[in-house]
């Protein structure tokens, strides 16, 4: 593993070290198409532990932070590099992922390790990514979703720490957390966007209550988190006083330069052709035109991602384009939702005995991605602005104190 390596050849060596960790996946056509896993507590929390095992043991053998620079904990090597061994690590039978523990690595590690004082660094970030600690966002609220810069939850200072007070929803994963990135208010006076701070928040800090939430696809990925004079150090603050948008954003850049990329998450072509031979469906022409639909959304992505590749390869960075991959993401996974209702008809909601009625976990959850990571028209805005430079949407509340704002 060295960086004289190509991609190609890294790929080679990885697959000789994964034949040796883990058996060679075998692709069920008939296997899970859940977008978010639907398990009992105890079953996740397994499910999270196999997880947190396999990024140990990947981590120690330096496959755990490929594109980190080598005195950050990495390997030091390039993008390009650490795609390859995604892609070979897809071919054995790993135990999967966890929005949870995807946040922690992809998401945290990397904010910290760019915000964080050595003492944050050192505490945290080797642990995240190696999957020895788990930390979820504290981000939206009830009344803060797109509009996330107008968030209400208060820290106030109090000596040398800061005691918080509010509400936060959607975190992924929250009740297994250990920490929390934690965006809050601590200057009402300003406008909204400057009025911020980030702090990394122990979850069993007294004064947090977790309350996970039932979502339509039965599971419970997403959770509520009560704050009720919860009192942090300021040595847990993360950046400067005030900096917490810059914070903010440098954490949702992380998750949307990711988005597309998991071709994987949820059902696709191969399982929707499946099914069509299955039930003998394949000669109907709506179904042989959704199919199609799936098969070449499925290639743009695959071309989308090569594209970003190279552009990686030639020094660029991603950018708002980022938006653009998030919201072709969403759009594709509600392509297989309608494509599985056209496929499938009656089965998709009546359980026929025949395993198609697993479908209903794919088409109940896919939905969440539509607001998970910035909603559709969030990612609009911006590929509209930033992307295509067309004027700015008008903003009342531009240069307005945070608390003359109506609500």
């Amino acid at each position: 593993m060295t960086a004289e390596q190509t991609p190609a050849e890294y790929a080679d060596t990885a697959r000789k070290w994964l034949t040796e960790q883990l058996a060679p996946r075998e692709d069920d056509p008939r296997g899970s198409v859940a977008v978010f896993h639907d398990l009992p507590f105890d079953e996740e929390k397994a499910l999270i532990g196999r997880i947190q095992g396999w990024l140990s043991t990947r981590f120690d053998a330096g496959y755990g932070a490929i594109s980190w620079p080598a005195d950050q904990g990495g390997a030091g090597l390039s993008a390009l590099h650490e795609e390859a061994y995604a892609e070979v690590e897809r071919e054995f039978a790993h135990p999967g992922q966890h929005e949870l523990t995807s946040v922690s690595t992809e998401l945290i590690a990397p904010t910290v390790q760019l915000f964080g004082t050595p003492e944050q660094k050192e505490r945290l970030v080797r642990p995240l990514l190696r999957g020895d600690a788990l930390a979820c966002q504290l981000f939206s609220e009830p009344s803060a979703g797109s509009d996330l810069a107008g968030l209400s939850t208060r820290a106030v200072r109090d000596g040398d720490g800061w005691v918080v007070n509010g509400q936060k929803v959607w975190s992924s994963g929250a009740q297994f957390a250990g920490w929390g990135e934690l965006i809050a208010r601590t200057d009402p006076d300003v406008p909204k966007h400057q009025g911020l701070t980030a702090f990394l928040l122990p979850m069993d800090t007294p004064g947090v209550e977790v309350r996970p939430l039932r979502q339509m696809s039965g599971g419970t990925s997403f959770c509520e988190v009560f704050l009720d004079d919860v009192r942090i150090p300021d040595s847990l603050r993360l950046g400067e006083v005030g900096g917490g948008w810059g914070v903010t954003l440098a954490t949702l850049g992380f998750e949307r330069g990711s988005s597309g990329a998991n071709l994987d998450l949820g059902g696709g072509y191969a399982q929707l052709l499946s099914d069509a031979r299955r039930t003998g469906r394949t000669r109907d022409p709506d179904v042989r035109r959704v199919l199609a639909e799936v098969w070449v959304a499925e290639k743009v992505a695959a071309l989308s991602a090569q594209r970003d590749r190279e552009t990686r390869l030639a020094g660029g960075e991603p950018g708002p384009i980022g938006s653009l991959r998030k919201l072709d993401w969403a759009q594709r996974l509600k392509l297989v939702s309608e494509a599985a209702a056209v496929v499938l008809g009656p089965r998709l909601v009546a359980d026929a005995g025949d395993g198609t009625y697993r479908w209903i976990e794919h088409y109940l959850g896919a939905p969440g991605y539509r607001i998970a990571g910035g909603s559709d028209e969030v990612q609009r805005t911006i590929i509209a602005e930033r992307l295509l430079g067309l004027p700015p949407e008008p903003r009342a509340d531009r240069g307005v104190a945070w608390k003359d704002i109506p609500r």
